[in-house]
């Protein structure tokens, strides 16, 4: 079995080699703007598990998906020439909806800073109005 600092080393490497590939090589229109979230591997690397998010979000998720499936054969063929291993994992995609969370706590978190100044002021104008009474 391999270790898990080995495993780390080598989704490291998947994530890398899979980023370039994709920047550089692929001519797909479908696949421009995405980005490479996450690469995890199983301990038998026999599934290597991609997770992929774009700018444009969920909207544009199963055109991707669509692409990189089409994709996976030359992808896997260009990814085992590229890092060496006595056999090569069988790719998956996956939609990360990780950055689109995100967004949408910072605007929530965005949101509760702009409401924060009116209700300290009431606040205040509560308390000058309870000394004045």
């Amino acid at each position: 079995m391999p270790t898990k600092l080995r495993i780390q080393r080598i989704q490291d490497r998947l994530h890398q080699e899979l980023s370039e590939l994709i920047l550089l090589r692929m001519s797909d229109p479908r696949l421009s703007g995405i980005s490479i979230t996450d690469v995890t591997v199983d301990r038998e690397f026999a599934y290597a598990d991609i997770y992929v998010s774009a700018v444009e979000g969920v909207s544009r998720s199963q055109e991707i998906l669509a692409g990189l499936e089409h994709a996976s054969g030359f992808l896997r063929r260009e990814l085992a020439a590229r890092v060496k291993l006595r056999t090569f994992p069988r790719l998956r995609f996956h939609w990360d909806p990780t950055p689109e969370k995100a967004d949408h706590i910072e605007e929530l978190l965005r949101s509760l800073h702009e409401e924060e100044p009116s209700t300290e002021k009431k606040q205040k104008q509560g308390k000058s109005d309870n000394a004045v009474g």
